[in-house]
């Protein structure tokens, strides 16, 4: 089993050497989407779903046995700053939320018949206000995507991923002026509600921030471990373990995207194991996704976090997978495979 990155400078190798998609799962899975019930196509991006499924899982056909939705949560210092319309300490209420099964994606999770998993990184001891200093120091950003990187359960084949804490748009903000250009105020949202000149403030703090880390930042990787926070590196940890255990990703809203984003940033193709699940009322959200040049799964202008737009997308994916293995082929129906 490969082990989790040591230092900073191990996560672009081993980015670089990731396993990549099986092309014998891939032709297996288009010469059976050939033979199926239906005009080609006529099931669009299922279509395309189930042959990322398979090409991911390195099986064919595809299935869901084991989904799993796991949640980080961390606090960050810059929510000292008033970026925020709650306060820091609702990050760990919601925690004891999630643990008592009363949050949204508890039930979401029920829903798509997948396991929970919420694990909060250090609450009682934020990250550095990243207007003064690097969010975390090496040894904290490592810790973080070593947590991260050790969630996933043996076996599981797929992965919803999301996030908790309060002030966490901002580094998202943050973390994608860094990595994209823009003005601050491109990549700034209301977060949990953040209006008027809160919001002008929030993205003032946005681009102070990048002002100061910009020349210093040795890449992506660094950059997100100076903007970042426990949940996000994570994200990314969980993301590239992923890749290793040959299983599929589904990516929530702004804030995973921006964790993700600098793994894709550092070597491109590391999110080729991964969909965007929904694109998420906030603004900056979608212009990540452009960036990234990926289509979502879901429009539902949902802003929550906490994976709850991943937990929704875990049944589209389920749908694509069954209509590739349970369909019947023309032959086997006894249905004519030419039009006419």
């Amino acid at each position: 089993m490969t082990q989790a990155p040591q230092h900073l400078s191990d996560i672009a190798p081993m980015l670089a050497d990731a396993p990549g998609p099986s092309n014998d799962a891939v032709a297996t899975a288009r010469a059976r989407e050939a033979t199926l019930t239906k005009p080609p196509g006529a099931l669009g991006r299922l279509e395309g779903i189930s042959e990322w499924l398979a090409a991911w899982q390195d099986r064919n056909p595809p299935c869901i046995d084991n989904a799993q939705i796991i949640v980080f949560a961390g606090n960050h210092g810059v929510a000292a700053r008033g970026v925020s319309a709650y306060p820091a300490e609702v990050t760990a209420q919601m925690v004891a939320n999630f643990d008592a099964g009363g949050a949204a994606v508890n039930q979401l999770a029920r829903t798509a018949g997948a396991s929970f998993k919420i694990i909060p990184i250090d609450l009682d001891t934020p990250t550095h206000d990243f207007t003064q200093a690097p969010a975390m120091d090496e040894g904290t950003f490592m810790a973080a995507f070593a947590s991260g990187w050790n969630a996933l359960d043996d076996g599981i084949d797929l992965l919803a991923i999301g996030e908790m804490g309060i002030a966490n748009t901002t580094s998202a903000a943050a973390v994608c002026h860094a990595l994209f250009g823009g003005r601050a105020d491109d990549w700034t949202g209301p977060g949990t509600g953040v209006t008027g000149d809160a919001l002008s403030a929030k993205a003032r703090v946005v681009g102070d921030a990048v002002a100061l880390h910009a020349e210093a930042a040795s890449g992506s990787i660094d950059m997100l471990r100076r903007l970042g926070g426990y949940e996000l590196a994570a994200m990314a940890g969980a993301i590239l373990s992923a890749r290793y255990k040959h299983c599929p990703v589904l990516i929530d809203g702004y804030v995973s995207g921006a964790a993700a984003a600098a793994l894709s940033v550092a070597h491109p193709g590391s999110l080729d194991h991964t969909l965007a699940a929904h694109v998420s009322a906030e603004p900056g959200h979608r212009r990540l996704l452009d960036c990234l040049g990926m289509t979502p799964l879901l429009d539902l202008e949902m802003r929550l976090g906490e994976a709850s737009g991943a937990a929704l997308a875990i049944n589209i994916v389920r749908a694509a997978s069954a209509c590739h293995a349970g369909m019947a082929s023309f032959a086997d129906a006894g249905v004519s495979d030419k039009p006419g």
